[in-house]
């Protein structure tokens, strides 16, 4: 089936998402960058699912989530450009095609962003436990990103049910 190419706007909560993510994102390297004379050779190098530390690596590991941050970022936001590629139910057409690549391109937008969030958080974390302010991520942290990145998939598959 042919898909169109649509020239959509971001919507507001689209570009609010990104500022968001974006800003933590980057803020958590600046932050990484102002520890970086503070910290130990050691830092925490892999959390098991309660958030404990079960592997100690070198600090420059440090720069291992931001660099597949920003890998992921750009793939994503590749894809957020091109709404046509992604997968839709055999009932789109013509009079729905804009809002099916609306909510699939929100869906991606915020679990793009999520995702930006959630590595800094633990890039953050990690120098927090280098530098001895804190020993886990808390066994709070996989039940929140599970959370925090289902909800918005599935948020979006409601929506998508719905177009006509």
């Amino acid at each position: 089936m042919y898909r169109p190419i649509l020239k959509l706007p971001k919507t507001r909560s689209e570009k609010i998402w990104d500022y968001i993510g974006g800003s933590i994102f980057i803020l958590s390297i600046f932050y990484i960058i102002l520890a970086w004379g503070k910290l130990p050779d050691e830092i925490p190098g892999h959390f098991n699912g309660l958030g404990e530390v079960d592997r100690w690596g070198s600090k420059i590991e440090l720069f291992i989530l931001p660099f597949i941050g920003l890998f992921l970022w750009i793939v994503m936001w590749l894809l957020e450009k091109a709404p046509h590629m992604h997968n839709y139910p055999s009932r789109l057409d013509e009079s729905n095609v804009k809002a099916f690549y609306l909510n699939s391109r929100k869906i991606l937008n915020q679990v793009k962003n999520i995702c930006l969030i959630l590595f800094a958080f633990i890039s953050i974390q990690m120098v927090r436990i280098g530098l001895g302010e804190v020993n886990s991520l808390g066994w709070w942290f996989l039940p929140i990103v599970l959370i925090g990145v289902f909800i918005p998939i599935i948020k979006g598959f409601i929506t998508s049910s719905k177009i006509k």
